[in-house]
């Protein structure tokens, strides 16, 4: 008896450890990493329905200097839907990014994230403070829905995401696709760079596709700006074929941001949303002055 139960307790001290260690190492569930190069950790974050493709320039920019984290969000651009399959998707993935700085003793790296890949940065700046050391949000608001109305709130604007939401589900692929076509013309200025992220939006998971734009449209950030503490530098897409004046954009921008203590605002002009594929040699200079 006195010997079973050495072995049995011989062998807890092996399993325990491993299982310890297991967990803590956990693959994510809600998208995957490629990691390239060696130095500081930066980490790129691409919007809605985007593959990790679209830092393609900025990761060969960087990865000389620095070890780049490039996130592919299950679900996007052909990848497996894996924890975003069900429920709500933006918050889950800003909390398991953080598990992964956390799980991987990343230093305080710095995050650059476009459209949803920006809100996403800024709630891990707000709701997990320390986990990161600075932030870029290239196009991207604090509260989506005031694009279509200076004066929405979550309540008046849940409903219209609803549908929004619903009605993407239910649309036939041609009626998707011709929508993505669309939709592209207004996103990215430069026609032949049009091409690929169309390709990625007509291969994302639409669920998590419409969960996700549900997601940003029904969540309010302006309140908990004040309390981010880490720099934070906005890069935004100025065009006169936008139809608003500069100074529209400008205004938008700034008081959108207005909570946001010592926030750097720094417009790109001759771009719209994609900034990175419309305007290269600008995007990464601001990159740079970022990271300086």
């Amino acid at each position: 008896m006195f010997k079973t139960m050495k072995r049995l307790l011989a062998l807890f001290s092996l399993i325990l450890p491993l299982g310890a260690g297991v967990a803590q190492a956990a693959e994510p569930t809600r998208f995957s990493v490629e990691v390239r190069g060696e130095g500081p950790d930066v980490i790129l974050i691409p919007g809605l329905a985007s593959s990790r493709d679209v830092w393609r320039d900025t990761a060969k920019q960087l990865e000389g200097r620095y070890r780049v984290h490039l996130i592919q969000v299950a679900g996007f651009a052909g990848s497996a839907a894996g924890g975003n399959a069900e429920g709500a998707v933006v918050e889950p993935l800003a909390d398991e990014i953080v598990a992964y700085i956390k799980s991987n003793k990343l230093d305080h790296p710095a995050v650059i994230g476009h459209s949803m890949g920006g809100f996403t940065g800024l709630l891990i700046a707000a709701h997990h403070p320390g986990a990161i050391g600075r932030l870029m949000v290239v196009d991207a608001l604090p509260f989506f829905s005031v694009l279509f109305n200076p004066m929405a709130t979550v309540a008046m604007v849940t409903p219209q995401a609803v549908m929004a939401r619903d009605g993407l589900i239910a649309q036939s692929a041609d009626a998707f696709a011709q929508g993505q076509e669309r939709s592209m013309a207004t996103l990215i200025k430069t026609p032949e760079a049009r091409a690929e992220p169309t390709a990625w939006s007509l291969t994302t998971d639409r669920g998590v596709m419409a969960r996700a734009m549900y997601d940003v449209m029904t969540s309010d950030l302006r309140s908990d700006l004040s309390g981010i503490t880490i720099p934070v530098t906005v890069t935004y897409a100025r065009d006169p074929s936008m139809g608003f004046f500069y100074s529209v954009v400008d205004q938008v921008y700034a008081g959108n941001y207005g909570p946001l203590k010592g926030v750097t605002l720094k417009p790109v002009d001759g771009a719209f949303h994609f900034i990175m594929l419309d305007q290269p040699p600008t995007f990464a200079a601001e990159v740079e002055a970022f990271l300086r």
